[in-house]
């Protein structure tokens, strides 16, 4: 473009004025995200609780981990307006929260009436339409703060997060009026995505905010030195011949299934103030390691967060080991009273409990956002959304991954909680060791 200008390493920009509704579009975009919370983490916490509840579970984090990739090559390539998206997405996730809803739908089998209109209504519409919000509000709040869209990115994902915990304190207090706090979680859902729909809307392309020299900026001796750029701009089939996207995949897939096995284990305790704590945490750690990245470096924060992971699993089971047994016949409440639920045949476990809820929860959300920051920072920035959606599909396996976990835990909580530490700390040890695609082998880490 003609009055595009380039930085040192060639990358355009068109700086342009600031519009006024910004600010306000950004809170649309966490309202949104914190809106469509409850169908995955306030599931897990108050249905996931027997096998067609993990099913279920597994089968919407599929959908919504495989919808976010359609929907941004749809919007990039002006196929699909972000209001349609929205409007489609406020619509679906309405009917998944809605579905949720149905009296004995979380538990019961498949293949009665409740269980195949929650598999159908829950689990692939509500998790497609999480998805097409996920991946739009993360496209159009990145395309807006281009100078700082980690930290902003991070902060939306983190209402993603903690944007259930109104639901599970409900529930925790009323267990009668679980299906009716997913039915009023429905209502909110479409009546916020529906008002992003109509607000939100991608910047135009290059664009750079005129009040930050964008040349400067990519000067930045201090940022270059704790989160280096990408070598060059890839497009998605160089990043796909790369050894790095499939790792960052691979830590996504273990450090997921991790996070999502925490929330069911939980709230098998019994106790719904700490599946609260835990989900409230996996929200706000989010935005607390970006900042750190910014300090310290996205790959020494993400092996830090990995490591609070790992760690958060064996003081959970140790927990689970100095627990008295449920009684028999305790061991599974109705649907309507998820928090009650065990899934694993254990209850209290004292200050362990809470500690491991402190370290699960601190690192069980915060590898989301700096995954997805590693990405551009490896990648580069012009096709980061495409690239991290492929990344970001890996939570399907991480989803089938936490359903193996928490079958495991329903007979052997404590090998399932050591297993998990496992698949935390191994890529906790090779984090460090990522390098930017494209600079020679012998530039040093």
């Amino acid at each position: 473009m003609e009055n595009a200008i380039k930085d040192w390493r060639g990358r355009a920009y068109l700086p342009g004025p600031v519009p006024a509704d910004r600010t306000r579009m950004f809170w649309l975009a966490w309202g949104a995200m914190a809106a469509i919370s409850p169908l995955q983490y306030g599931y897990a916490a108050l249905l996931a609780q027997q096998a067609a509840g993990l099913t279920l579970l597994a089968v919407w984090i599929a959908c919504q981990a495989a919808g976010a990739l359609p929907a941004l090559h749809l919007v990039r390539r002006g196929r699909l307006d972000v209001r349609t998206a929205l409007a489609a997405g406020a619509v679906l996730s309405g009917v998944g929260l809605a579905a949720a809803a149905l009296p004995g739908g979380g538990m019961s089998s498949l293949l009665t009436g409740g269980g195949l209109a929650t598999l159908v209504g829950y689990a692939l519409l509500g998790g497609l339409g999480a998805g097409l919000v996920y991946g739009v509000c993360g496209e159009v709040i990145s395309s807006w703060y281009p100078e700082r869209s980690a930290s902003r990115v991070g902060l939306i994902t983190g209402a993603f997060g903690y944007g259930a915990v109104p639901l599970v304190v409900w529930a925790g207090i009323a267990p009668g009026a679980t299906s009716a706090a997913f039915v009023v979680a429905a209502v909110v859902a479409v009546a916020v995505i529906g008002a992003a729909a109509r607000h939100l809307r991608p910047a135009p392309a290059l664009w750079w905010p005129d009040d930050v020299d964008p040349r400067t900026h990519a000067l930045d001796a201090a940022r270059l030195r704790v989160t280096p750029e990408a070598a060059k701009q890839f497009v998605l089939p160089q990043a796909l011949r790369t050894r790095t996207l499939p790792a960052l995949a691979l830590i996504l897939t273990c450090a997921g299934a991790v996070s999502v096995f925490d929330v069911i284990v939980v709230a098998g305790t019994g106790s719904w103030a700490a599946v609260a704590l835990l989900v409230a945490l996996n929200g706000t750690s989010r935005s607390l390691a970006m900042r750190c990245s910014e300090l310290f470096g996205r790959r020494r924060v993400l092996a830090a967060v990995l490591g609070a992971l790992a760690l958060g699993q064996v003081l959970l089971a140790a927990a689970a080991m100095d627990a008295g047994p449920v009684p028999a016949g305790a061991a599974m409440t109705s649907a309507g009273d998820g928090a009650g639920a065990t899934a694993g045949g254990w209850a209290g476990g004292g200050v362990l409990l809470w500690l491991g809820v402190v370290a699960a929860g601190v690192g069980g959300g915060a590898f989301y956002p700096l995954l997805a920051s590693l990405v551009r920072e490896f990648f580069g920035v012009e096709r980061a959304g495409e690239i991290h959606a492929v990344v970001y599909s890996a939570k399907a396996l991480a989803g089938l991954g936490a359903v193996a976990l928490a079958l495991l835990a329903l007979s052997m909580p404590v090998a399932a909680l050591l297993t998990a530490a496992a698949l935390a700390a191994l890529p906790a040890l090779a984090t460090p060791r990522l390098r930017i695609p494209g600079l020679p082998a012998t530039i040093p880490l």
